[in-house]
């Protein structure tokens, strides 16, 4: 898809740069920007997991090819590990409703997954899901991904390495990769809050899948107590008393004091405060 469109602007997309111009529209336009996520002559990939993230990214993009002022082509791909009838139905229907013009490219892998390992099929799954979009954006000539991460995603992210690994990461918004030569990760929906994304979906009266795990079909209240879910609620919880602490933890990210804390990796070198703390003096 090029960057002139000239088709007929659909609800979806004019919602979007009218009712939620200042929670969404201008939310992306701003991360794409800021962080120099689009060049001109980019081939970028739009992933579409069947949830109200990507689909929303997806629009985004496809009203964006109307208003920018550089050239850049962009791939809408759906990529289905093997989703239930009833998701993908659900998936299909919205790819129609929003005009969305989709590849869709199906593979196995929840059945090898959960074939190879039963009890926690999570990691393998992700691992294969993300190899399989990489080498489909390369066979669709893409030299980016664009995922519908969010900034929610992120505090809850930068919160659960704190809490659950013992370190400081958080989802960069822009990566390379390391295994795919010339492609790059980006996440254009940085700054754009979820309550922002339900209340679009809302208001036009969208559903979309919740989850597509066939794993967390069959341990429903294993998802309800997840990692995720807990940190999501933790942060709500606090917010109570310091109506700020999600912003708190976002910024803390790009705030870090090196000369106040016990140590760091980079380049996967560990380094302590010990290092040079005698030259301190």
């Amino acid at each position: 898809m090029s960057k002139k469109d000239f088709r007929e602007i659909d609800e979806f997309e004019k919602s979007l740069s009218t009712t939620y111009r200042r929670g969404i529209w201008s939310r992306f336009v701003k991360g794409l920007k800021e962080y120099k996520m689009l060049e001109p002559g980019d081939r970028v990939c739009v992933c579409i997991s069947g949830g109200k993230d990507s689909m929303c990214l997806a629009k985004l993009f496809m009203l964006l090819q109307r208003h920018s002022d550089f050239d850049f082509e962009v791939e809408f791909l759906v990529m289905d590990p093997g989703y239930n009838k009833k998701n993908f139905d659900l998936i299909k229907k919205n790819i129609e409703t929003l005009k969305i013009p989709a590849k869709f490219v199906k593979t196995d892998i929840f059945e090898i997954a959960n074939l190879r390992d039963e009890k926690s099929p999570c990691f393998l799954c992700a691992r294969m899901r993300r190899g399989a979009l990489y080498n489909s954006a390369k066979a669709l000539n893409c030299n980016k991904i664009a995922l519908g991460h969010h900034y929610d995603d992120v505090i809850e992210t930068t919160l659960m390495n704190m809490l659950n690994s013992g370190s400081f990461q958080t989802m960069l918004p822009k990566l390379h990769s390391t295994n795919f030569e010339g492609m790059e990760l980006i996440r254009p929906m940085y700054f754009i809050r979820e309550k922002d994304i339900k209340a679009w979906a809302k208001h036009h009266n969208l559903e979309f899948i919740q989850c597509a795990c066939k794993f967390t079909e069959a341990n429903a209240n294993e998802e309800l107590t997840s990692q995720r879910a807990a940190t999501k609620k933790l942060i709500q919880e606090l917010k109570k008393d310091i109506p700020q602490v999600d912003q708190n933890i976002f910024k803390a990210a790009e705030n870090v004091t090196l000369d106040m804390i016990l140590g760091y990796k980079d380049k996967g070198i560990q380094h302590s405060f010990l290092d040079d703390y005698d030259n301190k003096k």
